[in-house]
C-alpha cells in the first residue's frame, strides 16, 4: 500500500516529461494537417489510442504510483487550459496551435496543389457540396478548409 503514493523519480520530472510529450504530440498532430482531425473514423479512435499508449512510457518512466499518475493527468490538463488561455489572447498562438483556413477552390477552380498538401481529395469537396447544396463546381466562388477540417463552400451571387 506504501507503494502507491512512493513516486519513481522527482515530481518535476513527471511535469518536464509531460511538458515535452505535449508539446511534441501537439506539433505532430499539427503537423498531420487540418483532414486529419476534421472528422473521427475508426482509423482514428485507433490512432487515439496507440497515441496514448506509445507514449505512456515517455511520460511515466518506471512509475506505476497513483501520486504520479495524478501528477501526470493535473499537469496535461493545466498544459491543455494553459494553451487554450494563451490562443484566446493571442492571435499568433491562436495561428500556431490552431492554424489559419486554407483557400482549397477559387472561382470554379480547385486547387489541386493545395488540395494535395492539405490531404483534400475530390471527394472530399464534392461531399461539402452537396451537403451544402452546390451541384457544380461552376457555382464555387470559394472553398475553405476551415481549422476544424471541415470544408466551407461559398457559391456564386446569381
Amino acid at each position: 500500500m506504501s507503494d502507491l503514493f512512493d513516486l519513481a523519480m522527482p515530481w518535476w520530472e513527471f511535469i518536464l516529461r509531460a511538458v515535452v510529450v505535449y508539446v511534441v504530440v501537439l506539433g505532430m498532430v499539427r503537423l498531420s494537417g487540418k483532414r486529419a482531425l476534421g472528422q473521427i473514423t475508426p482509423f482514428d479512435v485507433l490512432l487515439i489510442v496507440l497515441l496514448g499508449n506509445a507514449v505512456q512510457n515517455a511520460l511515466l518512466g518506471k512509475d506505476t504510483s497513483l501520486g504520479g499518475g495524478l501528477l501526470l493527468a493535473a499537469t496535461l490538463i493545466s498544459l491543455n487550459y494553459a494553451v487554450g488561455w494563451l490562443s484566446q489572447r493571442s492571435r499568433r498562438v491562436e495561428a500556431l496551435v490552431e492554424g489559419e483556413p486554407v483557400l482549397i477552390a477559387r472561382d470554379g477552380k480547385l486547387l489541386d496543389s493545395v488540395l494535395r498538401r492539405e490531404l483534400v481529395t475530390r471527394a472530399d469537396v464534392e461531399a461539402a457540396m452537396r451537403q451544402q447544396g452546390c451541384a457544380h463546381i461552376s457555382q464555387v466562388s470559394m472553398a475553405l478548409l476551415e481549422i476544424n477540417g471541415h470544408i466551407t463552400i461559398v457559391t456564386q451571387k446569381r
